[in-house]
């Protein structure tokens, strides 16, 4: 992949030597292994900062939480989000990743391995998480985890594209203005990542990431856990890039498409029934595909035969177009120059026609996915014409279809964890919705 991101599966584990194996392969940490955290060293934090019952239960009825996004598909290659993390309050840019649960930050203590980032390093608190709280033993695959350190919860994520990050699982305060006008300051778990690997040295620079998925330590597991939102995430990517998320109630679900949420997959927002592919609304022949929605991934991906059906298939539409392979674009793997450079995806929509994932739910409705040229193209730095679908095989997803930014341009997405339901529509990304009276 030479642009982009990916990440989906994150793996997280309690280790207890110096090689830890993850679900797309194994990564040798430094001989130092894992080191117990001194609070000594880190900044004090109180707890005395956290909601109030009195304040929670105006909350009850449903509140929200809005963030405007940054960034783009290409050339950028991530979405980010800007939180106000630890007392007093500090700005930190984090990487939107519906893929993962867990929200770490870049930590000073000390870090042994650190990218850039566009902030200081956070100085965790205090406040650790005991190895046998509920938060950390979420983070594991089986309750038999080893807790070499009581007092501390260790953590080692690993994201599909062999980016990872090391560290310890501590409480701090986050500072959330609701769409009611009302400003909270709220005690959640978060990462101190004092050991990241960055396979990509052309990696954009961020202070860390933000988990939004579906196991307890997602930010939204913990808000709900509070009383301050539904379990419910949504977002709305801009093609012209931007955007915003959005936690609890920001939208009208009589206006969304649904399908239901798969009750298998703990981890990720899978859809329930199998896929059905279609091109130009006809029937592809190819069946049976079980989609993942993944924010943490810049592009879509497609098992081998999907994605082989889906490249003869524009290969034979192209043909007769004035649209020729562009071999020396090694943007994506798939390229096409026109009689002269494209400025715009717009200018080439006539030449490709929509990707639709009919998706069946209990063998009776079908709920359409449809993506529009500008949702599985790009205009490269050449002026060439590239696909943004790619083969999810060749980087070890087996049989798995990975939904990414892309396709979800200029679509409300709503993953509602109460209700086990995932919904979208198209919509204006543009606009943020500045309180709940406004509605998408």
């Amino acid at each position: 992949m030479k642009s982009g991101k990916l990440g989906i599966l994150v793996l997280l584990v309690l280790f207890s030597s110096s090689t830890c194996s993850a679900w797309f392969g194994s990564k040798h940490k430094s001989s130092s292994g894992r080191s117990s955290f001194r609070p000594d060293e880190a900044s004090s934090s109180s707890s005395s900062s956290s909601s109030s019952p009195y304040i929670l239960n105006r909350f009850r009825a449903g509140s929200s939480v809005v963030f405007p996004v940054h960034g783009n598909v290409y050339p950028v290659g991530f979405y980010n989000v800007t939180l106000n993390i630890g007392q007093p309050p500090r700005p930190y840019f984090l990487d939107i990743d519906t893929g993962s649960d867990l929200t770490w930050l870049q930590c000073d203590a000390p870090c042994s391995r650190c990218s850039q980032t566009p902030h200081p390093l956070y100085r965790p608190s205090n406040d650790l998480v005991p190895c046998r709280h509920a938060l950390c033993a979420s983070l594991h695959l089986s309750d038999n985890y080893d807790c070499e350190v009581p007092h501390q919860c260790d953590y080692e994520v690993q994201y599909a594209d062999h980016y990872s990050s090391l560290g310890v699982l501590l409480h701090d305060v986050y500072t959330l203005n609701f769409t009611n006008g009302v400003q909270l300051k709220v005690r959640m778990a978060l990462g101190c990542g004092y050991d990241q690997i960055f396979p990509d040295p052309s990696h954009h620079p961020l202070d860390g990431m933000l988990g939004l998925g579906r196991g307890k330590t997602s930010l939204t597991s913990q808000l709900n856990s509070q009383g301050l939102v539904r379990n419910v995430i949504g977002h709305c990517l801009s093609a012209q890039g931007g955007g915003y998320i959005f936690f609890g109630d920001v939208y009208d679900s009589f206006r969304l498409t649904w399908t239901p949420m798969s009750s298998r997959d703990y981890k990720h927002y899978s859809v329930a029934g199998a896929a059905e592919l279609l091109f130009g609304g006809k029937k592809s022949g190819v069946g049976n595909l079980h989609a993942v929605f993944d924010t943490g991934s810049s592009y879509t991906y497609f098992n081998s035969y999907a994605y082989q059906v889906l490249i003869s298939w524009l290969k034979k539409e192209s043909g007769g177009k004035p649209l020729k392979e562009a071999h020396d674009d090694q943007t994506l793997p798939l390229c096409w120059r026109g009689r002269r450079p494209f400025r715009s995806i717009y200018e080439v929509r006539k030449y490709f026609k929509p990707i639709v994932l009919s998706f069946t739910s209990n063998g009776r409705s079908k709920a359409q996915f449809e993506m529009l040229p500008e949702a599985y193209l790009i205009v490269s730095n050449m002026g060439n014409v590239c696909l943004g679908i790619l083969n999810g095989s060749e980087v070890g997803m087996g049989d798995l279809n990975l939904i990414g930014d892309i396709s979800m341009l200029n679509k409300v997405m709503v993953f509602d964890n109460d209700k086990q339901l995932i919904g979208w529509a198209p919509a204006d990304c543009d606009q943020v919705p500045k309180s709940r009276d406004v509605s998408i």
